[in-house]
């Protein structure tokens, strides 16, 4: 059953509440998604999880049925469920608490005496899924389904073991199936056997198979608005189109764009694909694993069937039967394969158990699979995938039949995994959790599930400075449309503790950023109490910072991240594996200024241009500059001594406080009419006088191609929406910078005042000089010298002193408020100036995200990234040892892809000291003295074999070999804080117990070592 297409497209979409979301999926999917109906069968965690992320993706309408009553271990990992809740159907209890994640997304229970009773029932879902239900359903529902054009998926967990099902039926078309933009470029020439150059070795960006349209192409004006064309790629910068005979010669110019083309793919019912099975490898470190636990998992249900229940915790009499199974199955459908005993009796010690952690990470890969089933984007699973984390095992605690056996706790599902020894190590840790947003929420879910901190020595920390907003809601489920306003970390604690009690009083809230600045808040005190540290932040800097703590203080962090569907885990554990900061991505692409100022050919020139160059600079950096020189006294004497060119800061000051001063709302609007005419006509005007439309360059070839794209001046029309929406943003926001109250968006109050207006003739100015290559001197950043002019501009200004009191409000950019005016002014700028140049303009929604450089966000790749750092703490709980148990995780949904990697060890040095090789960790050892003098510090390296050249704490360089001996005379005798103090003329902060010195030295080779730092314990 595809979607009913008559209704996509009838459902709005909230933006403000989708925003993140709308990057990964687009309106498009959105809306299908928006008239689909979903059963979930099962709420156990697996199910909920799978039910949360679902309806906080927003589909149309949500069914789950569970009528089995609560049982106490179910809390282990269903966290909707309370102790109260014992005895109820599941169904009844869970489906009200769901339904309050997203009002556009209803949440009903599905009626029915038996699943399989009456199959019609399904006929009216999109989408049945099936958690954890015996085969008999799987078999007869998933068939059924398959006949009917119903999409099916099919989930199970058994502790540390998981798989997951997907049919979607014959010919499903999968519209989008990578999620990337598409790719454009320039072309730089088409030869005769239809071999495309992309424009100055410009990496085309392409794959074999793909398919691209043309436009602006000269001499082979044919290919311009042709059907697609099938690429075959013949390198990075070339890639063939086939056949262009009759096309023409090829002459100049022309644009490139890659088409997403639908993809048609089958799939086999459930049965058929049991005994006929595709798998998707989840970690290729185990490729043997997916036919194995294909076999054990059957098996697995078998015994379910014969004995009306999973196998006993570490029971041996019922492994062997899981395991004979197996076997059974194995030969009866003549497979050649080695049974793996161990593994196979493993599956069965742990099919009672229910974690949390892998509920998420299923949970998450599941309800992505149903978002692709209803609104085919992305590439499905086809159709088997098996995981398992099976190095997360303790081995520093016992597991038997008497210590895995329920106990009547709530985590009896973890434990019937791990046994109670290492139920009790969790219960006793103390971590600290830095960010409680998305990542944040989700981990203290997965925190307060396993019962992490509810022992009597054990504690939760969390700090987050923001508080919650709308946008917040689609994917951070902790959090209620009330929350709104509330800080971060309080609510997501109080929410933990609704969901385990046993959590209160064992969670500490923090509202500080973990910074430099913080360092009298997590003091050396705090961190030494931590056993871990986990990030769930969202920039670089701050996780670099927290990654220097951990490391100064030897404590293991767990660090990850999401962007839309990718997502990645990293495991940093002292004295074992690299930190987090040994390797950084890549620095954002920034586009080069002249083609920004002056010659955009795409969209994300003409944004850059508006945010950077019209709203920072009219809104908030000439503001800035004014309110300088209104409260500075000697600003413009301090100014002039600078280098730079100073003339347009003076001109800037002048026009704000005389000429371009409104005193009413109707100035604000003819100074954004006069502001429309210089930027997207008069500028325009002059450079096409500078370089005229059929102007060459000094090789003769035409100066307008290639990149650079000839403009045309725009006309001011008040009945063009862009056009009117530039001046109703402009005079806002100029109107905001002067305090002048606006009167609103009333158009006739606008165009009222733009018949007043006095737009003056303009001539091009002969002086005026433009940059044509980044590679030529700006002539406009050169200083600009002429002192009369300045002294005279300098003359022109207003007194300060009579302006007392009066000071401007620059504009802070807030890109998630729809009635500030900021992201409207950003879109129609941008899109004007894309209008002069005959660049494709961008609607709000996708200004917003590049303006706003937005990170896309879904829920369902924070729920499958945090299930996989739980895992890795296990690990880390257990105090693991062996690098090779850990595994840093990198995915993304979409392709689907799962990759694993052992994290990199860190990095060792050596050098020669008095009694051979010494080898140190570069990165976790260190050398701890006292407080010492600086020449005992020197005299006690010397002594280890190294001779230290310079010594520097900070920015301060405190000990040099090549200083004089008048200059170290005075410091050899200073202990060494006293030392920092004197040279970098600032006292040791009060709080700070220790001291970081960094030092350059040679070893008894005379060599340079790259030795690790000295730590000084100076309290």
């Amino acid at each position: 059953m595809q979607v009913d297409e008559s209704v996509i497209g009838t459902t709005d979409i909230d933006e403000s509440l989708y925003s993140r979301q709308l990057y990964v999926l687009g309106h498009e999917a959105m809306r299908r998604m928006g008239a689909s109906n979903v059963l979930v069968v099962g709420l156990k965690g697996l199910g909920v999880e799978i039910a949360k992320n679902i309806a906080l993706a927003g589909v149309k309408s949500l069914t789950v049925y569970d009528p089995a009553p609560v049982k106490i271990a179910d809390l282990s990992a269903q966290f909707f469920l309370t102790p109260a809740d014992v005895g109820k159907p599941r169904d009844e209890v869970t489906a009200p608490r769901v339904a309050e994640l997203n009002a556009y997304t209803p949440v009903k229970v599905h009626q029915s005496p038996g699943i399989e009773d009456n199959l019609s029932q399904f006929d009216k879902y999109q989408v049945v899924v099936l958690t954890n239900s015996p085969i008999s359903i799987q078999k007869t529902v998933g068939d059924y389904c398959h006949s009917k054009g119903i999409f099916v998926v099919v989930v199970d967990t058994f502790g540390l073991f998981g798989s997951i099902f997907c049919d979607f039926g014959d010919k499903f078309t999968i519209i989008d199936p990578t999620g990337e933009a598409p790719v454009s470029g320039i072309i730089a020439g088409i030869d005769e056997e239809g071999l495309v150059s992309a424009l100055d070795e410009t990496r085309h960006g392409l794959e074999d198979g793909d398919f691209v349209t043309f436009s602006e192409v000269e001499g082979m004006e044919k290919l311009n608005g042709c059907e697609p064309r099938k690429v075959t790629v013949k390198g990075p910068y070339t890639f063939s189109i086939g056949d262009v005979s009759g096309l023409g010669q090829y002459l100049r110019g022309g644009i490139y764009q890659q088409v997403k083309m639908p993809k048609v793919v089958d799939f086999k019912s459930f049965t058929a694909a049991l005994k006929e099975p595709d798998f998707l490898i989840s970690d290729y470190a185990k490729f043997d694993r997916p036919q194995q636990l294909h076999l054990g998992f059957q098996a697995l249900h078998a015994f379910q069937v014969a004995n009306g229940r999973l196998p006993n915790p570490m029971d041996e009499k019922d492994a062997i039967v899981v395991l004979e199974a197996a076997k059974t199955f194995a030969a009866d459908e003549k497979l050649e394969i080695d049974i793996d005993e161990k593994l196979l009796k493993e599956l069965s010690f742990q099919a009672l158990g229910d974690l949390s952690p892998m509920a998420a990470l299923f949970g998450g890969i599941a309800a992505q699979e149903v978002l692709k089933a209803v609104s085919g984007k992305f590439n499905p699973i086809q159709q088997w995938m098996y995981f398992d984390s099976l190095e997360s095992l303790p081995t520093s605690t016992k597991r038997s039949p008497e210590l895995c056996k329920p106990i009547g706790s709530r985590y009896d599902g973890q434990i019937a995994v791990f046994g109670t020894e290492y139920q009790e190590k969790i219960a006793n840790l103390k971590q600290f959790l830095v960010g409680a947003g998305a990542i944040g929420c989700e981990i203290l879910k997965n925190w307060a599930m396993i019962g992490l901190g509810t022992g009597p020595n054990g504690k939760i920390y969390v700090t987050d400075m923001d508080s919650i907003e709308k946008s917040n809601l689609n994917r951070q489920f902790l959090f209620r449309a009330a929350d709104v306003g509330s800080m971060k970390s309080d609510c997501a604690a109080k929410a933990v503790q609704r969901m385990n009690p046993e959590l209160v009083g064992h969670i500490e809230t923090l509202r500080e950023r973990v910074s430099p600045e913080t360092e009298h808040v997590f003091n050396e005190e705090f961190w030494r109490s931590l056993d871990g540290v986990t990030n769930a932040l969202d920039n670089v800097e701050a996780r670099t910072y927290v990654d220097r703590r951990c490391v100064f203080f030897r404590k293991p962090l767990l660090e990850s991240g999401t962007l839309g569907t990718k997502g990645n885990t990293q495991v940093v554990l002292p004295h074992l594996t690299e930190s987090y900061s040994s390797s950084q991505d890549p620095p954002e692409k920034e586009f080069p200024m002249c083609t920004i100022r002056s010659f955009p050919n795409k969209i994300e020139h003409t944004i850059a241009w508006s945010k950077e160059y019209m709203f920072e600079k009219f809104f908030v950096k000439s503001p800035q500059t004014v309110n300088l020189y209104l409260t500075q006294p000697n600003f413009i004497e301090a100014t002039l001594k600078q280098g730079g060119n100073h003339k347009e800061t003076l001109e800037t000051i002048r026009n704000y406080l005389t000429t371009e001063r409104p005193r009413t709302f109707e100035d604000c609007i003819a100074w954004a009419r006069l502001l429309f005419e210089a930027e997207f006509a008069n500028k325009v005007q002059q450079l096409l006088y500078n370089f005229p439309k059929d102007s060459t360059t000094s090789g003769g070839t035409p100066f307008w191609s290639g990149p650079k794209r000839a403009p045309d001046a725009l006309k001011f029309d008040p009945n063009n929406a862009t056009h009117f929406g530039f001046i109703v943003s402009a005079a806002n926001l100029h109107a905001f910078n002067f305090n002048i109250k606006s009167p609103g968006t009333d158009r006739s109050i606008y165009l009222k005042e733009l018949e007043n207006v006095i737009v003056p003739d303009f001539s091009p100015d002969a002086n005026v000089k433009i940059q044509a290559d980044d590679k030529e001197p700006d002539p406009n950043a050169s200083t600009f010298d002429d002192t009369d002019e300045l002294s005279s501009l300098s003359a022109s200004l207003p007194s300060a002193s009579t302006l007392a009191g009066f000071q401007l409000q620059p504009v802070e950019f807030e890109k998630d408020d729809d009635t500030n005016h900021h992201i409207d002014f950003i879109t129609a700028c941008s899109n004007l100036r894309a209008e002069n140049y005959k660049i494709e303009p961008a609607d709000r929604h996708k200004t917003k995200f590049i303006a706003g450089k937005i990170i896309p966000a879904i829920a369902t790749t924070t729920a499958l990234v945090t299930g996989l750092v739980v895992l890795e703490l296990y690990k880390v709980i257990d105090g693991k040892d062996d690098i090779e148990q850990f595994k840093n995780g990198f995915i993304n949904l979409a392709l689907p892809f799962f990759g694993f990697s052992e994290p990199i060890a860190s990095p060792k040095v050596e050098y020669k000291g008095p009694d051979g090789k010494v080898k140190l960790d570069k990165i976790w050892d260190r050398f701890e003295v006292d407080n010492i003098t600086l020449k005992e510090l020197l005299d006690h390296f010397e002594a280890k074999g190294l001779s230290i050249s310079m010594l520097s704490s900070g920015v301060s360089l405190l000990y040099a070999s090549f200083f004089p001996p008048s200059k170290l005379k005075d410091r050899y005798g200073l202990k060494l804080s006293e030392l920092v103090e004197t040279i970098s003329k600032k006292p040791v902060p009060s709080h700070q117990k220790e001291l970081i010195f960094e030092m350059v030295a040679e070893d008894l080779d005379e060599e340079d070592v790259e030795v690790p730092y000295i730590k000084v314990n100076i309290k």
